[in-house]
């Protein structure tokens, strides 16, 4: 199968209460289409971009807007649809599989800044004293502010084996520390059972990934 511009369709969902299935659906090539196109209909969207494109108050890319129309059409069928273009795709997948080069960090952000929610354990990030409320102000020589949080945890992931220097500020410390990492592989686990009492316990699920559904149902057997 070759893909249509490297774009997906994405479906998530809770299967009878326990199971979680992912699936992306990849919009294949095709020599000719199922279903004609709807002419008067494609007509009005033809003379809107066109008007957009002339009348806008600035300038505004072709791809931004077809981008802007995909995304309007899967957004307005359910809460649950939504168009991804390539690199948010690949982002996509990188989370789902529970594994990439990063830091190790948990982050959110505050006042345009990251913060550290968490160092995950045995990380680079763990082993480099990062500490929960931890600010990060500048990623290399690049300052966090002005970036969004997406942006920031692009650039701290990358490849295992290299290197990031983080300029962090910290409550306790009068001035900002510069702390050195190296990027691992970084495995995120999204099932986290803990037995309370003989026969009671709970599961944390974190995030849905391509295992999550097995590895609950390993917990609860457990």
């Amino acid at each position: 199968m070759r893909f249509l511009g490297k774009l997906g369709l994405v479906g998530l969902g809770l299967v009878a209460g326990m199971s979680v299935s992912l699936h992306f659906a990849a919009i294949a090539e095709k020599e000719t289409l199922a279903t004609p196109l709807p002419v008067e209909e494609l007509r009005a969207f033809s003379e809107v971009f066109g008007r957009i494109k002339s009348d806008y108050v600035e300038p505004v890319t072709d791809k931004k807007l077809i981008n802007e129309a995909i995304n309007g059409m899967l957004s307005g069928l359910d809460p649950h649809s939504a168009y991804l273009d390539a690199d948010a795709f690949k982002e996509l997948q990188v989370g789902t599989q529970g594994e990439f080069g990063g830091l190790g960090i948990e982050v959110g952000m505050e006042d345009g800044l990251v913060k550290v929610i968490s160092p995950i354990e045995d990380t680079p990030a763990f082993h480099a004293g990062i500490k929960s409320g931890d600010l990060i102000v500048k990623l290399d020589d690049t300052l966090v502010k002005g970036l969004t949080l997406n942006d920031a945890v692009k650039r701290m992931r990358g490849k295992p084996g290299s290197k990031i220097i983080l300029t962090v500020v910290r409550k306790d410390q009068p001035k900002p520390l510069t702390i050195t990492l190296v990027r691992a592989i970084i495995k995120v686990q999204s099932v986290k059972p803990k037995l309370v009492d003989p026969g009671y316990g709970f599961v944390r699920i974190t995030q849905f990934q391509e295992h999550t559904g097995e590895n609950l149902a390993t917990a609860l057997e457990n």
